[in-house]
């Protein structure tokens, strides 16, 4: 582990149970439970875990993004679409790749880019 690097990641949300199943669906995450309000998520290139909360994050409230990368943009676009996802903003291009983003059915907003 790396002096001072990130090293793990809590992450609120309304329903645990929606959060998961849409992550392990859409990007393959597994998780490890601990007690009803606090879920660890694996394989996600950065452990850390869903805590139960009131309050979901987005851009509009000043949070931080999450960015997830994918190899096939378009092909991820369309599975967060079939597991409930909602798009927020639409593939666009920036200095390096391309990029979107979008809430997950719990009310968090993330983005995922590709080269």
């Amino acid at each position: 582990m790396d002096h001072h690097s990130i090293n793990y990641l809590e992450i609120p949300t309304t329903d645990i149970g929606r959060s998961k199943a849409f992550f392990n669906t859409v990007f393959g995450w597994h998780f490890e439970d601990y007690g009803p309000q606090y879920s660890c998520f694996i394989d996600a290139g950065i452990t850390g875990g869903f805590y139960q909360a009131e309050v979901s994050f987005n851009l509009e409230k000043g949070c931080p993004l999450i960015v997830l990368y994918s190899k096939d943009l378009e092909q991820t676009q369309a599975a967060v679409k079939a597991a409930g996802g909602a798009i927020s903003t639409d593939i666009f291009s920036f200095p390096g790749g391309r990029r979107f983003h979008f809430i997950e059915p719990a009310g968090n907003e993330y983005a995922v880019w590709s080269e």
